[in-house]
């Protein structure tokens, strides 16, 4: 298992490397952005590659591959003609655009290759599981889950991409849909969907240890680079987001609450 992990390691370094030359020569580091999610189907199918693929292998690699692309796809066409992300040009302007092309590497590039080596941690557990390895209660409960996890995505994505489009919404909040429900019906289906991922190796040697990947990946959506960052932003730039918070909740699908009298 240590040497399959070490090849993962070496072939998610080899993609950010030319992801990262990529960036230099257009001066833009968001261009990693929608590449995230093939560093897990690469992983993937690096781990499966001469392993007998079994039942809960084939839906694993299919939940794996539907996801990833779908997400690569999505964010791709999102981010057709647009400048670099601002996150990133704020680092360029502090750095400095001189220095930024090297440090970009380390602080972007190389950090989101380690990361995806850790979080894949359940799918390289489940993957390299040992034959005979029947479909358990574990491996539909995982497909339920990442189930659940797409539909929140794939009708949050959808449901947003439909506000922005409409210019009779701008300068409005989105309120309407999954959105009544949740700020963040994507993060959530996020979460869920790596709680299904991680639900898949339980049942293989150390599956357990392969949940810290989704608890990971769900401490970033909601502290780090998701929830949190996205409020705070919206809050101070789109009038009426404050009412929006007080009355939806942040993450957990729930009633929103009444108006205030």
């Amino acid at each position: 298992m240590t040497a399959s992990i070490l090849a993962n390691g070496l072939l998610v370094l080899g993609i950010t490397s030319v992801l990262w030359v990529w960036s230099v020569l257009r001066r833009d580091a968001s261009v990693v952005d929608p590449w995230w999610s093939i560093f897990f189907l690469a992983i993937s199918v690096r781990t499966a590659w001469g392993v007998p693929l079994e039942p809960p292998k084939l839906l694993l690699l299919g939940c794996v591959a539907v996801w990833s692309l779908r997400l690569w796809l999505h964010l791709l066409w999102r981010s057709r003609g647009h400048a670099e992300d601002p996150r990133y040009a704020a680092f360029r302007r502090r750095f400095g655009p001189e220095r930024y092309w090297w440090i970009s590497f380390f602080q972007v590039f190389l950090l989101q290759a380690a990361l995806a080596l850790f979080i894949s941690l359940p799918l390289q557990l489940a993957l390299r599981a040992p034959a005979p390895d029947p479909l358990s209660a574990f491996d539909v409960l995982g497909g339920i889950l990442v189930l659940v996890g797409l539909f929140f995505e794939v009708v949050g994505d959808a449901q947003l991409q439909s506000f922005r489009g409409d210019p009779s919404r701008r300068g409005t909040v989105l309120d309407t849909g999954l959105w009544r429900y949740t700020r963040h019906p994507n993060y959530f289906g996020e979460a869920v969907l790596w709680l299904g991922f991680g639900a898949f190796a339980l049942d293989a040697p150390g599956g357990a240890w392969g949940l810290a990947g989704p608890a990971l990946m769900i401490f970033l959506l909601l502290r780090v680079s998701g929830v949190t960052m996205l409020d705070e932003h919206l809050t101070r730039t789109r009038p009426g987001y404050a009412d929006y918070v007080r009355r939806t909740s942040a993450f957990f699908p729930r009633a929103p609450a009444p108006p205030s009298p």
